[in-house]
């Protein structure tokens, strides 16, 4: 009787290629690749689905049902009598209301948002397992996929705790601005692991004894500088704080806002929209500092890499005081909140050319 197969020591070893199989790693850079496409999409939908106030106009969470919109007039007047009975809709609907055309725009975009994150879920899992049964995923990066995976279902979980702090509320009209940056920090730290791990994919794939970058302690606090500022610029969103000011640099003519002290140092830091839109675009600046000793740095390695962080970074910036000036335009600030994603993709492509240099 033929000796059984060994059990596989990790997912790794799992997903590894078996005796005559071959792995194909620059297929798999490819994948994670249009993957990441798609997460940049939701970044930018998410912003355009907070910009409009959609986020509370789809009551409730059904993975399969809530695929297809109403499809007729009574679905219609259906769901807009459930959101007519949200503190949001009683509170900010305004004494004419909100038409049906109103609302179906507003459920457009939620209903948009989450379209795309079921359909992120199947582009990695069904390729996911096609290459997972082909072998076809090389050693030492199963691990990461199955990380991403789940990255990817808890994004779905977080969407919906989000939505839920914002229902059957009686005071609140908007989501919690925290579980608001922790549903788009998850997406974006979901948006580095894909491009860090397509990198080092394609490596892999014109060196088969190519090693994964290391990430080293300059990238790293790089990576921390801006986070802290995709932090601010998340609880910004929750909060409509960009509408604290409309001028630039000053905020309503004064260079520090006024701000009310009396909850507390931590509270007025963590919730007062005046002063989170102060350290946003203050901030700013120290990540600006930051990404230019990060370009500058890779200069040398990856000439792209560094005119990509560059032109990201400035891009940003300029977006951000146009997103102010113009009182939050729509389509400027969902520019900004794209170009914030992009700059996270410049920033890990970098930082991955940084750690390589001397290998």
């Amino acid at each position: 009787m033929a000796a059984s197969a060994p059990l596989p020591n990790d997912v790794s070893d799992l997903f590894a290629p078996a005796a005559g199989a071959r792995a194909r790693p620059l297929a798999v850079a490819r994948w994670l690749e249009l993957v990441a496409v798609l997460v940049v999409t939701i970044v930018v939908v998410g912003g355009i689905t907070r910009l409009t106030e959609s986020g509370l106009s789809i009551t409730e969470w059904n993975v399969v049902s809530g695929i297809l919109p109403p499809l007729s007039d009574t679905a219609w007047q259906a769901e807009f009598a459930k959101y007519r009975a949200t503190a949001e809709y009683r509170m900010e609907s305004g004494p004419a209301g909100m038409d049906l055309a109103a609302f179906q725009f507003i459920f457009f975009w939620e209903w948009f948002h989450r379209i795309l994150g079921r359909l992120i879920g199947l582009a990695f899992l069904l390729p996911l397992l096609v290459f997972a049964l082909r072998r076809a995923i090389p050693k030492g990066y199963g691990w990461r996929l199955a990380a991403m995976f789940a990255l990817i279902c808890g994004q779905g979980a977080l969407g919906w705790y989000m939505v839920s702090s914002g229902m059957g509320a009686t005071s609140l009209t908007d989501v919690s601005h925290f579980r608001l940056a922790a549903h788009l920090l998850t997406a974006l730290f979901l948006l580095a692991g894909l491009v860090w791990t397509a990198r080092d994919l394609r490596l892999l794939a014109s060196d088969p004894a190519a090693r994964p970058a290391p990430l080293k302690a300059g990238a790293a606090l790089v990576a921390g500088v801006l986070f802290v500022q995709l932090l601010l610029g998340a609880f910004v969103a929750g909060l409509n704080a960009g509408h604290a000011a409309s001028d630039w640099p000053l905020m309503n003519g004064r260079l520090v806002p006024e701000a009310d002290w009396s909850a507390g140092v931590l509270a007025t830091l963590f919730n007062d929209p005046f002063v989170l839109h102060f350290m946003h675009r203050w901030w700013a600046w120290f990540a600006v500092a930051a990404l230019v000793w990060l370009a500058r740095a890779v200069r040398k390695t990856s000439r792209l890499d560094s005119v990509l962080v560059h032109s990201a970074f400035g891009t940003m910036v300029l977006l951000g005081i146009a997103t102010v000036m113009s009182g939050v335009s729509l389509w400027i600030a969902a520019a900004h909140q794209l170009v914030g994603a992009l700059t996270v993709v410049a920033t890990v492509r970098a930082m991955h050319s940084y750690g390589r240099a001397g290998q």
